[in-house]
């Protein structure tokens, strides 16, 4: 039986929460029914709903924005509403402010998270309730499935002090939770307190992945094309924490990872070696359209998944860096003193998500010792069970949020 979504739900038999109020929107392109219509277009149509503004996220209301370019203010060509950007040029723009909300009563939010701490939706989400909490607003938060099931989780939880806009909250990389559960999991564990509503699914369960749901996947933004993607996405998002291509510019986004001074075979070899569950490695040359080394050719591997049950997302984007830095390291001694050297492994050093006084791969990692575990070469199973503590109290500290 297919899944029903929030937003379905809110529209047949639950549109009670929205009648005599002044509505805000906060979507994206996944913002649609089954049958494709997007929420802005049935809120706008809808005799009984006061849409009065719409909220872009990263990469937009509509989708058409790569990864950390700045979204502008505009005017929705198709409902002429307001655009508020909620990703501009600077941190405070975030969040909502007074202005944007003072023709709002109630902020609804629909859009598709993809089940990893990186992404950084549920975190537009969280600032949207904040706002709400500090200009007496309501949040009603129309739920969609984790696509990577409700019932995995993996890695170690956020420090604190590393809390950035791809991770604001001490959550595991891969959480397992719907936005639902989130939104009260952020309202009440960290201290919002704003006015919540969450509108369930109908028919989802934790075993499910996105392609058990009869749902369609429209993609979440511009480098989330298949459901593939995101399933390999907690781990090798950290690619973006380095100088190497996590497969941007390609047709296999994250799926492919490579640098121009890497071997291929090497380093299919050496991951191929840490007999990592769930995955091959086939080594995979490439030439990037955009993005770090455009137009260069890329020794690296492609990712083959089999068995996504048994695949540890996050252990394995931990070996890929592992061994690209080592890889690295190597070439850098042997082309040592060499005219045109080429450039090496490094870790990313200019600005990432507003944040430059912390290294990319830290915010990613969310704790310095992993980091630090990965230039000492420490093993795997060393750095896996670090985190092991702190991640089975999360386990069941997030019981009392579950929906499903």
């Amino acid at each position: 039986m297919r899944v029903v979504v929030g937003l379905e739900r809110i529209l047949s038999d639950q549109i009670g929460l929205l009648k005599g109020k002044r509505v805000g929107l906060v979507v994206n392109p996944t913002s649609v029914t089954p049958e494709l219509a997007h929420a802005i277009d049935l809120f706008h149509a809808h005799t009984e709903i006061d849409l009065k503004a719409i909220f872009g996220p990263e990469h937009g209301a509509r989708g058409d924005v790569q990864y950390m370019v700045d979204v502008g203010e505009e005017h929705d060509a198709r409902t002429g509403l307001k655009v508020h950007s909620l990703y501009g040029k600077t941190k405070e723009s975030l969040k909502p402010t007074a202005k944007m909300l003072e023709d709002v009563d109630v902020m609804v939010v629909d859009i598709q998270d993809i089940g990893s701490r990186y992404y950084t939706y549920v975190y537009t989400m969280s600032y949207c309730m904040e706002a709400a909490a500090a200009f007496g607003k309501e949040v009603i938060v129309l739920d969609r499935p984790n696509p990577l099931n409700g019932n995995a989780v993996e890695g170690n939880l956020l420090n604190r002090p590393l809390q950035s806009f791809v991770g604001r909250y001490p959550i595991p990389t891969r959480h397992g939770m719907t936005p639902g559960e989130l939104a009260q999991l952020f309202n009440d564990e960290f201290g919002i307190g704003c006015k919540l509503t969450v509108v369930p699914m109908r028919g989802w369960n934790r075993e499910m992945w996105f392609d058990q749901t009869e749902l369609p996947w429209v993609i979440p933004s511009p480098n989330m094309p298949t459901l593939e993607t995101a399933t390999v996405y907690p781990g090798m998002c950290l690619l973006e924490g380095t100088n190497v291509s996590e497969g941007r510019g390609t047709t296999k986004p994250f799926e492919f990872v490579g640098a121009p001074w890497i071997d291929a075979y090497a380093l299919a070899g050496a991951l191929t070696d840490e007999k990592l569950p769930g995955v091959r490695f086939r080594p995979h040359y490439f030439l990037p359209t955009w993005d770090k080394h455009k137009g260069e050719r890329c020794g690296g591997v492609q990712l083959h998944l089999t068995d996504r049950n048994a695949f540890k997302s996050y252990v394995t984007g931990i070996a890929v860096v592992k061994h690209l830095r080592r890889l690295g390291q190597q070439h850098a001694h042997t082309k040592a003193g060499a005219a045109g050297e080429a450039k090496t492994f490094d870790w990313r050093r200019e600005e990432y998500e507003f944040e430059n006084k912390e290294l990319a791969i830290d915010l990613l990692l969310g704790r310095h010792e992993i980091r630090r575990a990965i230039e000492v070469d420490r093993p795997l199973s060393e750095i896996e069970a670090s985190w092991k503590d702190e991640l089975e109290a999360f386990v069941k500290m997030r019981k009392k949020y579950l929906l499903y």
